[in-house]
């Protein structure tokens, strides 16, 4: 099995399990999202907890959705024999990237960490569908391989909150820091790692330029 197919395997497995831990979480074991709540403190403006909810559901179903219709559309089998399927699933993850990022927009004020976190999930809400769209650009003009490249630097980016907590935990769990110090470092931590992560994939020869 070449390297591409293997992190595919790997990508596939890690996305389905994260979705289904991500929905579980939020709408069975703390639909109230009490927990996470309860790290927000010292915030400027009190959260309208209702439609803060609302909001946030929302912005997880949708980061789901980015996040399967992403990796489906890395099959090599559907990319050549259901292009249509492609296509028009390719819109579904442009359109579910747009609405995470306007509802992520609605939550940054009130991001665990505080400004300084609420200003680099901003940042990340503008680079991350700039990236999509420059994706979608490069397709339109019949450019394949650059449509890929972007379309995998887009991609990582529906890792974001993995990334996230992993480093938090590691810093809040294993070094003892304070949740919200943890998070803000996660923060920083994930989003230039997920470029430095998909700059690695790009680079991974495929067979075709083996042959």
């Amino acid at each position: 099995m070449s390297k591409r197919k293997s992190l595919f395997a790997l990508t596939l497995f890690v996305s389905t399990a994260f979705i289904l831990y991500v929905l579980y979480a939020n709408f069975v074991h703390d639909p109230g999202a009490s927990g996470f709540l309860s790290h927000k403190t010292g915030l400027k403006r009190p959260i309208q907890v209702p439609v803060w909810l609302s909001v946030m559901k929302i912005h997880v179903v949708f980061a789901c959705i980015a996040m399967l219709s992403g990796i489906v559309n890395f099959s090599s089998r559907i990319r050549v024999q259901r292009r249509t399927f492609h296509r028009i699933n390719g819109y579904v993850y442009l359109i579910s990237v747009l609405i995470v990022v306007i509802t992520s927009g609605y939550m940054a004020p009130y991001a665990t960490g505080g400004k300084a976190v609420g200003i680099a999930f901003n940042a990340l809400n503008i680079i991350w569908p700039c990236m999509t769209v420059a994706a979608l650009v490069k397709i339109k003009k019949k450019q394949a391989d650059r449509h890929r490249k972007w379309m995998i630097r887009s991609y990582a980016f529906c890792f974001t909150n993995l990334f996230i907590h992993l480093i938090a935990s590691v810093f809040h769990r294993g070094l003892g820091l304070a949740y919200p110090a943890g998070y803000t470092i996660g923060v920083y931590g994930a989003i230039p790692l997920l470029f430095v992560l998909a700059e690695a994939v790009i680079r991974i020869p495929s067979a075709e330029s083996k042959a």
